[in-house]
């Protein structure tokens, strides 16, 4: 009788039941509606950007195929309302030339988004290894990589890409054989993320520095763990909410920057879309064209907002001093 009364008991009153980490943060981000929109956009625009190589391909899109029987006029500006919409132009067509403007906005994501991808993995690569071995050893090991991130963090980023454009790209051209796009985009992910590292590595850091002291860090060593394993082993797994945060907060960023790059010549040159290249044509155009310009913009300004939403509701949902309710 008195385990049956104990049994109700528990029915009424409703089992406690742990969660782990990943379920309260994945229980977050299920509440957090903006977070999730977020998360949608993202995916969505990565979809797109894969799609549209296979699109060109496939004879789908052709963001250079001329169309100059879609202009005409003073300036061979586009016939038809909002830059020649149509079923068959979403965007409009670009002015001069007649070129699908959605054709070339989303090549231009697809250079971006791996331009600022494998940037942003180079960084964290680099970061993680670095701070994870600075912050454990200590001592003059730790010294040398704090005085090589400080070393690192005094250059200006956005000067050495347009300072070392020309020079370095030269390089890879002649030493890879590599075109004038590829060379570019290399050097571009280069920089990003040789300049990148040192803000990640601090933050990794801090986060061993923290870790390294704790019970089951002593035990692994009690039992003659080697130094690696240590580290990947027994640190890293700690540090995924860091990581995953810093990856999805630096991306836009990344991406904002391969933009700007192309708005200043620095980066990927016309013919080749990008969204710099795009939105350096479409300025001289703002007044008679205002959709030309519109259109890029709105794109990259929403692809920007999404990751940088994303990475604020990871971080919320990742925080452990967060409301856990």
């Amino acid at each position: 009788m008195a385990e049956t009364s104990t049994a109700e008991a528990r029915d009424v009153a409703g089992e406690v039941v742990g969660r782990t980490p990943w379920e309260i943060t994945r229980a977050r981000i299920r509440q957090d509606k903006v977070t999730l929109v977020a998360f949608g956009a993202a995916i969505f625009f990565i979809l797109l950007a894969l799609s549209a190589p296979l699109l060109t391909r496939f004879g789908v899109i052709d963001p250079y195929k001329a169309n100059t029987d879609l202009v005409g006029g003073l300036g061979s500006m586009p016939i038809g309302p909002l830059g020649g919409v149509s079923g068959q132009h979403w965007m409009g067509v670009e002015p001069g030339t007649g070129r699908d403007l959605f054709a070339r906005v989303i090549s231009g994501l697809t250079v971006s988004l791996v331009v600022a991808t494998l940037a942003v993995l180079l960084s964290v690569v680099l970061g993680t290894i670095i701070g994870i071995v600075s912050g454990s050893a200590g001592g003059r090991i730790d010294w040398f990589f704090s005085r090589l991130t400080d070393f690192f963090l005094s250059f200006p980023q956005t000067l050495m890409l347009v300072a070392l454009s020309t020079i370095v790209i030269d390089i890879l051209q002649a030493a890879l054989g590599m075109e004038r796009t590829p060379a570019s985009m290399l050097f571009m992910i280069l920089v990003m993320g040789l300049f990148g590292w040192p803000f990640f590595a601090r933050i990794i850091r801090g986060q061993v520095l923290s870790l390294k002291e704790r019970e089951f860090i002593e035990a692994a060593r009690s039992l003659g763990a080697k130094q690696y394993r240590i580290y990947f082993k027994e640190l890293l797994p700690h540090l995924w909410a860091p990581i995953l945060v810093y990856t999805t907060l630096i991306m836009p960023q990344n991406i904002a920057t391969e933009a700007a790059l192309g708005f200043l010549g620095v980066g990927i040159q016309a013919p080749t879309p990008s969204f710099g290249s795009i939105l350096n044509d479409s300025v001289h155009y703002a007044t008679s064209d205002p959709a030309y310009f519109i259109f890029p913009g709105v794109t990259l300004f929403l692809v920007v907002l999404s990751f940088n939403l994303l990475g604020d509701g990871l971080r919320d949902a990742l925080d452990p001093k967060a409301d856990r309710q």
